[in-house]
């Protein structure tokens, strides 16, 4: 499972921070950081999700108000 994380659509409201602790706040910029992530696009970072972290992964997706929080499974389909 891939967890895609859009920092430019965050708008810093920190629900994904509550839910998984591979997000981080980052005050400065007023958004979340994705830790051990690859930046893939422009703003854009992925990684993969530990299998005792897919329930809190996902989870993370879900609260995100803005739907900057996307999950993939193994085969590349989104589920979140």
């Amino acid at each position: 499972m891939r967890i895609r994380y859009n920092r430019e659509t965050c708008i810093g409201m920190f629900q994904c921070v509550n839910e998984w602790d591979a997000f981080e706040k980052n005050m400065n910029a007023g958004k979340a950081e994705l830790a051990e992530a690859d930046e893939v696009e422009d703003g854009v970072f992925e990684r993969e999700v530990p299998d005792d972290a897919e329930f809190e992964a996902k989870f993370a997706a879900r609260v995100c108000p803005v739907d900057a929080i996307e999950v993939y499974d193994d085969d590349g389909e989104q589920i979140v």
